[in-house]
């Protein structure tokens, strides 16, 4: 029997429901529309995109585990590629419907790491996750921490439960558009919305004792 999956967008045009605030409104409307309806659920943000593969070597990792996220490969508004990035921020997640109903909906009353403290409930929730990486990327936590050290901040800072696999793909299996506009851009040259994210590490430091990854 063929397996259910229904995609989450940050923009959730899918659904026809109204314009929301990024990410925080978006993406928990996503999660109640789609209800119990389906077996697995998957984040795509609507700047991204997967590679062709993904969806398949995504769930043949969910045949050992309960969450999988994955790296991205950072593209800007020309198509030039500026670096891999080994954060796993949700257009890599996919999970059960189970590991979602578990851990819940993000928070709200987080502006900018929402994806954090959920990576932190999910730790608590000990499911057994993946972190799938490129066939290029190191072999070893003292390697990833010379040249990757983001992926050794996946192994370090993502719970007792996470585990790093490589895939066949040469790339990250996501890639990921880069912009002035991002929030990540935004946080870097004001002031106010760099405290805001200073504001909500703290929170999250203080709940987790670290910021989860």
């Amino acid at each position: 029997m063929q397996a259910s999956l229904h995609v989450l967008l940050s923009g959730v045009k899918s659904f026809g429901l109204p314009a929301m605030p990024p990410r925080r409104g978006a993406l928990n409307a996503a999660i109640d529309a789609a209800g119990d309806r389906f077996e697995y659920i998957a984040l795509l943000e609507d700047d991204d995109r997967w590679d062709p593969q993904y969806l398949a070597l995504s769930l043949a990792a969910l045949d050992s585990y309960g969450f999988v996220s994955t790296t991205q490969l950072e593209v800007d508004e020309y198509g030039q590629i500026v670096r891999i990035n080994d954060f796993p921020t949700p257009s890599g997640w996919i999970m059960p419907f189970e590991t979602l109903r578990r851990v819940g909906r993000f928070d709200s009353a987080l502006r900018w790491h929402l994806d954090n403290e959920w990576l932190g409930r999910l730790a608590e929730s000990r499911i057994k996750r993946c972190h799938l990486v490129d066939a290029m990327a190191p072999n070893s936590l003292a390697l990833a921490e010379q040249v990757r050290p983001w992926l050794a901040n996946v192994v370090r800072l993502g719970g007792d439960n996470v585990e790093v696999q490589r895939h066949t793909v040469l790339t990250p299996l996501v890639t990921r558009l880069v912009h002035s506009r991002s929030g990540t851009a935004q946080i870097a040259v004001d002031p106010v919305l760099k405290k805001q994210s200073q504001t909500e590490y703290k929170i999250l430091i203080e709940r987790y004792g670290r910021i989860p990854w």
